[in-house]
C-alpha cells in the first residue's frame, strides 16, 4: 500500500459524516487511516446498499436456498467481499475526479484527497490495488457473471461525471449500484433472467429515492458550485417524487418475486419493507442534514427486510 501523507490535519469542516473520534482514529496506524477513509470502510452504509441487490438476486435465483445453504452462504460471502472492494474502488474514483468540488463542499472537504492526506498518485495506486483484489473475487463467479463484472467498470468510472452533465446523476448511481442484481442471478443460473432484469430496474427506483434524500445534505453547496442533483431538480416536490420512487420499488420487487415463482409468505414480509420506506418519507426533514443522513442509512433495514421476504417466499 502506498504511504499516505501525515501532513495537514483535517480542516474544520462543519457538517460531515466522517467521525473524528471513530474506530479509525482509535485503532489504526496513522499511515493507514486515510486509505480506510478513502474507501469509506468507516461508513459501511454504501457497501450495504451495493451488496443487497446482489444478495437479493442470489436468493431469488437459488431453487432451494435452505437445502443448499452452504452454497448460499459462500456466494453471500463472495459478494460481501466484492462489495467492500468495489465500493471502495468506486469511492476512490469519485474522490479523484471530484477533488476540486469536494474542497468547496462543507460535508466533503475533509476527505483524504482535498484535505491533502492522500495525493492523486497515491489514490490511483490504491485504486489499482482494490481492482486487482476484486478480480480475484470475480473470477470465481462464472463466465456470465465475469462478463457482467467487467462491463460494470464502465459505470463505475463514468458515474462520478454525471453530476456535471445531468440533473439526474442519482439515476446513473442506480444503474451502477444495482448491477449486482444481474450478477447475482448470473452466478447461480449462468444467464440473465427476467426476475433479475426486473430487480435491476426496480433497484434504480430505490436508489433514486434514497440518494435524493442523501443529496439534500449538499443542496446549498451544490447550487453554489454548479453541481447537479435530483435534490436541486425536484426541490420542494422531492417528497412526492420519493413516494413515487418507493412505490415503484415495492411493486417492482413484487413483480420480480412473482416472476421467480416465490410463495405466499413473500408479499406479507415485503409489505413490512414497504412500511419502512413509507416511514422514511413521512418522517424525513429535507432541511435537516443529520436527518437526511439518518434516513439514508435506514435503508439497510429495508435491504434486510427484502432479503427476508425473498427467503420467506422460498419456504
Amino acid at each position: 500500500m502506498p504511504t499516505a501523507s501525515t501532513g495537514p490535519t483535517l480542516p474544520e469542516s462543519g457538517f460531515t459524516d466522517i467521525r473524528q473520534d471513530g474506530w479509525i482514529a482509535r485503532k489504526l496506524p496513522p499511515r493507514v487511516r486515510p486509505y480506510v477513509t478513502l474507501a469509506r470502510l468507516d461508513r459501511p452504509i454504501g457497501t450495504w446498499l451495493l451488496l443487497f441487490p446482489c444478495w437479493w438476486s442470489v436468493a431469488l435465483a437459488m431453487p432451494q436456498p435452505f437445502r443448499d445453504w452452504p452454497t448460499l452462504l459462500w456466494l453471500m460471502a463472495l459478494f460481501g467481499i466484492g462489495a467492500v472492494l468495489m465500493r471502495g474502488a468506486g469511492c476512490t474514483v469519485n474522490d479523484i475526479l471530484d477533488r476540486k468540488f469536494d474542497a468547496m463542499v462543507e460535508r466533503t472537504r475533509s476527505r483524504p484527497i482535498p484535505s491533502g492526506q492522500v495525493s492523486v498518485r497515491q489514490a490511483l495506486a490504491f485504486l489499482v490495488a482494490q481492482l486487482l483484489v476484486s478480480l480475484l473475487i470475480l473470477v470465481q463467479l462464472g463466465t456470465t457473471a465475469i462478463g457482467l463484472g467487467v462491463l460494470s467498470l464502465l459505470l463505475v468510472f463514468t458515474y462520478p461525471l454525471m453530476k456535471r452533465i445531468t440533473w439526474w446523476p442519482q439515476a446513473f448511481l442506480g444503474l451502477t449500484f444495482n448491477w449486482g442484481a444481474l450478477m447475482g442471478w448470473a452466478t447461480v443460473q449462468n444467464d440473465v433472467g427476467w426476475p433479475a432484469l426486473a430487480l435491476y430496474v426496480t433497484g434504480v427506483a430505490w436508489t433514486l429515492g434514497y440518494d435524493t434524500i442523501y443529496a439534500h445534505q449538499d443542496k446549498e453547496d451544490d447550487a453554489r458550485i454548479g453541481v447537479k442533483s435530483t435534490a436541486l431538480r425536484l426541490g420542494d416536490q422531492s417528497k412526492i417524487w420519493i413516494y413515487g420512487f418507493y412505490t415503484l420499488t415495492y411493486v417492482g420487487i413484487g413483480i420480480a418475486g412473482r416472476l421467480a415463482g416465490l410463495g405466499g409468505l413473500f408479499l406479507p414480509v415485503l409489505s413490512l419493507a414497504a412500511l419502512q420506506l413509507a416511514w422514511q418519507v413521512a418522517t424525513w426533514r429535507p432541511d435537516d442534514q443529520g436527518d437526511c443522513l439518518d434516513k439514508f442509512k435506514s435503508n439497510r433495514w429495508f435491504g434486510w427486510l427484502v432479503l427476508a421476504a425473498i427467503l420467506a417466499g422460498k419456504i
